[in-house]
């Protein structure tokens, strides 16, 4: 088959390494909300907040006149307490997008209201459909220092009637998204509630030190293709402290699709980190997706806490576009009623009422390796038998149940495999002048 993907589904606890400074560096180095010297609010441009009027009109007028700020150390529009309803807007650079605590910004549900776009150039055509697009609620492309915050306000997509298009298979355009920021630098998204995307929610795609901090993002448990935060083709990305629940995963770290995204763009996803998130869903963390061509590195996860998902954390790569998915630290995970538990995991994962302890299928002419398990405990496994594997090797230290024959290795020691886990096992410190050995490394994909 041309296209084919793999799929691992995982849950992930290692203990953290504080030295692994690929990832962690983006939370650290992240910044917040900037003081803006002027600030206007969106009812002098004509807004109505009564839930029904559309104001888009003023939100692009007002976004138009603070236009004229962005060189004067930028500028802040205010939504007060109000119902705001509003097709797509555009933002700018040096602007705040501040919401009341008691503010909602409405997206309208006539399509008309949401502008059709290209596809993305390392997708080639829309999601839903081959043609276009519509463009997201809140939009931006080449844009620098933008900030879109608030006390807690909401922006609602009113996504149902979307929804409900996508099943029954009458969508003339692919559905749009909350937020989707485009070739973008210095972004912070924070202290906001998202509901109700018509399809991700929010979408930083080839952007640079974003900041995602202190959301809540809310879907219905049956809605389609609802992730909640998907950083594409972008690096040095925060995410930390949201609540998630969606009727998809919660977060999907992406890299494009099939050849759009590995030699026709050649963007990658790298160093980004993920913690402190608590949600549940269609599925919880994925690293790849749609193949994700482009390649993903350098990827740190702590603080998760994910329940009632058919997955924990999901690993997918694919045999053609070039793809890879390498250096990955997770640890930290707690994990209630979910599906399948499988671990590429380090150390130190437990887990109760587990119904499939993992799958590990690779593919021929690009098959796993390099997986490393130590120290797993799944207790109350209920599938016979409880691993399944394929085209996939591996090793493995005090694991229960046992894996799959190609993954019970012993831990090599004094080697690049599994580096830093028989670092862990011979209690010496990590050298932390050295980046780590990856934890997942797939083979060299066929063509």
């Amino acid at each position: 088959m041309r296209r084919f993907s793999t799929l691992l589904s995982a849950l992930l606890i290692a203990a953290a390494i504080h030295e692994a400074r690929w990832a962690a560096a983006s939370c650290r180095r992240a910044k917040s909300d900037p003081v803006r010297p002027h600030s206007v609010s969106i009812t002098e441009f004509g807004a109505v907040g009564d839930g029904v009027t559309l104001n888009t009109k003023a939100f692009q007028n007002a976004i138009f006149y603070l236009h004229s700020f962005a060189d004067k150390g930028g500028a802040q529009l205010f939504v007060p307490a109000g119902k705001w309803l509003t097709g797509s807007f555009s933002l700018i650079s040096h602007l705040t997008l501040s919401l009341d605590k008691d503010a909602v910004i409405l997206g309208s549900k006539d399509p008309s209201d949401w502008p059709i776009v290209d596809p993305l150039p390392s997708y080639g055509q829309g999601k839903d459909l081959p043609r276009g697009r519509h463009q997201s609620l809140i939009f931006g492309s080449h844009l620098t220092d933008v900030v879109i915050t608030g006390g807690n306000g909401t922006v609602d997509g009113q996504g149902g009637v979307w929804w409900e298009w996508a099943r029954n298979h009458i969508l003339n355009f692919t559905r749009p998204h909350l937020v989707e920021l485009m070739h973008s630098t210095a972004v912070v998204i924070s202290d906001l509630t998202f509901k109700n995307s018509p399809f991700w929610a929010i979408h930083p795609v080839y952007c640079s030190q974003v900041l995602i901090q202190n959301i809540t993002i809310l879907a219905a448990p049956d809605s389609p293709n609802t992730d909640g935060i998907d950083p594409d083709s972008s690096c040095n990305v925060c995410i930390k402290d949201c609540y998630i629940s969606t009727g998809d995963d919660l977060i999907v770290v992406k890299s494009g699709w099939d050849d759009h995204g590995g030699a026709a763009t050649a963007r990658p996803s790298f160093n980004i980190t993920i913690t402190q998130i608590t949600g549940s869903g269609g599925g919880g963390i994925t690293l790849g997706s749609e193949t994700s061509s482009g390649g993903i590195s350098d990827i740190r996860a702590d603080g998760l806490r994910l329940s009632n998902s058919k997955s924990g954390i999901a690993i997918r790569a694919a045999a053609t576009g070039g793809g890879y998915i390498r250096n990955i630290l997770i640890s930290g995970v707690t994990m209630t009623n979910v599906e399948t538990a499988f671990s590429i995991t380090i150390r130190d994962v437990v887990g109760e009422n587990i119904k499939q302890a993992g799958i590990v299928e690779g593919i021929e002419g690009g098959s796993l390796r390099d997986i490393c398990f130590s120290n797993i405990a799944l207790n109350n496994v209920r599938s016979e038998p409880p691993w399944r594997c394929s085209y996939s090797e591996g090793y493995s230290d005090r694991v229960s149940p046992e894996p799959c024959p190609p993954l019970r290795n012993p831990i090599p020691i004094n080697s690049s495999v599994c580096y830093w886990l028989d670092r862990w096992r011979r209690a010496q410190p990590l050298n932390g002048s050295r980046l780590i050995s990856a934890l997942v490394e797939f083979a060299p994909f066929a063509g």
